[in-house]
């Protein structure tokens, strides 16, 4: 049996303040993470009533903002990516949230000094040559392993990138499909005051949403869509998104009549992705400047990546991989080899003495959680159109939405978002065609 998660024990900055459910609602929402939370928003402005189901004790999904040592700190999403497509970010200005624009440079330490000029110029060209030789290769050649497309030519800079790239997929490139590959845009990222996960939750607010209610099964065996939970009950709904993790979608969830061969396959090809936190409190850490990205080379562990005074705060984020993940993992320490783990390698870059002041108040579990079972879902190669076969309308009664949908933001609560208003908007545009009118 898994460890329960660290991250479940902390509660959300943001208090639950939702509308009763009604009792026969037009939409079932499954699920109020960053996906639900955009449909029933988009459902609801379109005249429809929407009840939504969520099987945590909050809403927000993967994005979630706890207070630590009193500062709000992000334990799942925190970065909001792609700024030009990302939904969240024009709704966030338009509303007057407060984002900031995430800083371009970050640091390099190479053992237990500062990186060099040339040694910061030559890391930055390695990482330009990779991505456009990667997007390059995704267009030309049939699908493949995305490492398959990584220069040699990197020379020492090449292992360093695969080990960031793979930290930013959530498997090791070898498992990950090529032709996925650029569907994400990484540029002109965001962050947001007082948390990404305090965010969603806003968006959540006087939303009908019915906390601790599982689903177990969604038939479609007579008219409309009948919901089972967990405590025996049932809804009936005109139709339903379904915005569950994909993990939990394989293993979790019952649908009768059994889905479409195309969609199951689509589901069950997917691989559950890590990327996981070590929250550091660390005041005197030697990193200047807020929010910027950490690179430490040249010793025995090399991490795959850090995040350093987040909004300014001697809070940092010390980032774990797939592979360190599934090691922990098998030698069933818990969060403790996470935290070993993190304290040898910035004894080794910074000293013993350097880290007087560190600790730990949180590790990540995302992997470990029932309702998430990973922190995205992960195109293998060989699988590339999965993504798009997930937005197809089953029975024109079932719709999916997540960042598992999303070919351009995956991966992401941006890109969760936007595939929750595309279902709901094509379900809105369902219900009101009139043969559905008059059977309804």
């Amino acid at each position: 049996m898994p460890p329960s998660p660290e991250h479940a024990r902390f509660r959300p900055t943001v208090p639950p303040r939702f509308a009763p459910l009604p009792s026969a609602p037009d939409v079932a929402v499954i699920g109020a993470g960053a996906a639900g939370i955009a449909a029933a928003r988009l459902l609801i402005g379109r005249g429809l009533s929407v009840a939504v189901l969520e099987a945590r004790d909050r809403v927000g999904g993967r994005a979630f903002t706890a207070a630590l040592r009193g500062h709000p700190i992000d334990l799942g999403a925190h970065w909001l990516h792609a700024g030009p497509v990302n939904p969240l970010v024009a709704l966030g200005h338009a509303r007057g949230e407060p984002l900031r624009r995430a800083a371009q440079d970050g640091h390099l330490r190479v053992g237990r000094r500062r990186g060099r000029p040339a040694e910061q110029a030559a890391f930055g060209r390695a990482f330009d040559i990779a991505d456009r030789a990667m997007t390059l290769a995704a267009g030309l050649r049939a699908d493949a392993p995305a490492s398959s497309a990584v220069p040699p030519s990197l020379g020492p800079w090449r292992e360093r990138i695969g080990l960031v790239h793979a930290l930013v997929s959530g498997r090791p490139l070898k498992e990950v499909s090529l032709h996925d590959w650029p569907s994400l845009e990484y540029g002109d990222n965001f962050f947001i005051a007082g948390g990404y996960g305090a965010f969603i939750a806003r968006l959540a607010l006087d939303l009908p949403i019915r906390l601790r209610a599982p689903v177990t099964a969604i038939e479609t065996t007579g008219p409309g869509v009948t919901i089972r939970l967990a405590d025996g009950g049932t809804l009936g709904a005109r139709a339903v998104i379904v915005t569950v993790p994909i993990p939990v979608l394989q293993r979790s969830l019952r649908f009768e009549p059994a889905l479409p061969a195309r969609t199951r396959e689509a589901i069950d090809g997917f691989l559950s992705g890590t990327y996981e936190h070590v929250v550091l409190h660390w005041p005197s850490a030697p990193f200047r400047g807020r929010d910027r990205l950490a690179s430490l080379v040249g010793g025995r562990h090399e991490p795959p990546g850090m995040l350093t005074r987040i909004d300014g705060t001697g809070f940092h984020y010390f980032e774990l991989d797939a592979a360190f993940a599934e090691a922990a993992d098998a030698l069933r320490c818990g969060p403790d080899a996470e935290r070993r783990f993190a304290r040898a390698v910035l004894t080794e870059h910074f000293g013993a003495r350097g880290l007087r002041d560190l600790a730990m108040p949180a590790v990540t579990g995302w992997r470990h959680d029932p309702w998430s079972r990973g922190s995205w879902a992960v195109v293998p190669p060989g699988h590339a159109g999965a993504r798009t076969i997930l937005q197809e309308p089953v029975a024109e009664r079932i719709w999916f939405a997540g960042e598992a949908n999303s070919r351009q933001q995956w991966g992401t609560a941006g890109g969760a978002y936007e595939e929750g208003m595309r279902a709901a908007d094509a379900v809105a545009e369902r219900l009101a065609a009139p043969a559905l009118r008059a059977t309804a």
